[in-house]
């Protein structure tokens, strides 16, 4: 019993074992919630995209054998497709016309799209966060008008599946792709804890480093799609969120320092 017991105390230990560096796989903001925790906890943490987002060039889009003045209506769902459309309409020497409706999916994307057009509201119609928000705008241009939707490489499966189960006359083209970063800078460096929110970081991770090997690195995992991704290369999960102590990442990250650096 009582080596059982010491057994357990050591591998506790181990779990929990002092941190002191932290790499987080998104780009440093200016203010974070991380700053307090380094702070707090006297750490090092640092900020690395481990993905980016890259256009498609010129050459690759004219495969698509389409033009985007052919179509009288525009769906965007992110300010990186409203740049790649316009930086593919310069490119080709595309004008489009005056008369031409955009449909965004949220106030911020609506916003960014006054950068490159002259805004009125009678062409632009904005939605609260889904594509279902926009529903009675579609349905009123819905026999008269011809959708592109600009997307990436990922694709954008909830607006396709509602324009297809609603009969939309619409497009999809790809204009923009999100890639895996070099990081091959990092290949002498390691951390305590590595921090990962989206299964494409940790496919970076395997492109970047294909024999890479957890060994004592603790991994802190935000949502269900990366923990897969996690758990399909037989990696340990040390800090996983969201969940119902933890709903976020540095409370997540918090906690587990409140047993390791004690």
């Amino acid at each position: 019993m009582t080596s059982r017991t010491k057994e357990e105390k050591e591998k506790e230990k181990d779990q929990y074992r002092t941190v002191k560096t932290i790499l987080i796989s998104q780009p440093k903001p200016e203010r974070s919630a991380y700053f307090d925790l380094a702070k707090k906890w006297n750490l090092q943490i640092d900020w690395r995209p481990f993905i980016h987002v890259e256009g498609v060039t010129e050459k690759e889009f004219r495969k698509n054998r389409l033009r985007p003045d052919e179509y009288s209506s525009i769906i965007f769902t992110s300010k990186n497709a409203i740049e790649n459309f316009f930086r593919l309409c310069e490119e080709m020497r595309v004008s489009m016309s005056q008369q031409t409706k955009y449909f965004c999916l949220t106030k911020a994307i609506a916003d960014y799209l006054q950068k490159f057009i002259v805004y009125r509201k009678r062409k632009v119609f904005v939605g609260q966060r889904k594509i279902e928000d926009l529903g009675t705008a579609f349905n009123k241009h819905k026999e008269t008008e011809k959708f592109l939707l600009p997307c990436s490489n990922l694709g954008s499966k909830d607006v396709v599946s509602y324009l297809e189960d609603n009969g939309f006359n619409f497009k999809s083209a790809m204009m923009y792709k999100t890639v895996s970063s070099d990081l091959s800078d990092l290949s002498d460096v390691t951390y305590d804890i590595l921090v990962f929110f989206s299964p494409l970081g940790i496919q970076s991770l395997y492109d970047n480093f294909p024999d890479f090997k957890q060994n004592r690195t603790r991994l802190a995992i935000f949502g269900k799609s990366t923990s897969k991704a996690v758990e399909d290369r037989g990696l340990l999960i040390n800090i996983p969120a969201p969940s119902p102590e933890s709903p976020s990442m540095t409370m997540a990250l918090e906690n587990y320092l409140k047993k390791s650096n004690k």
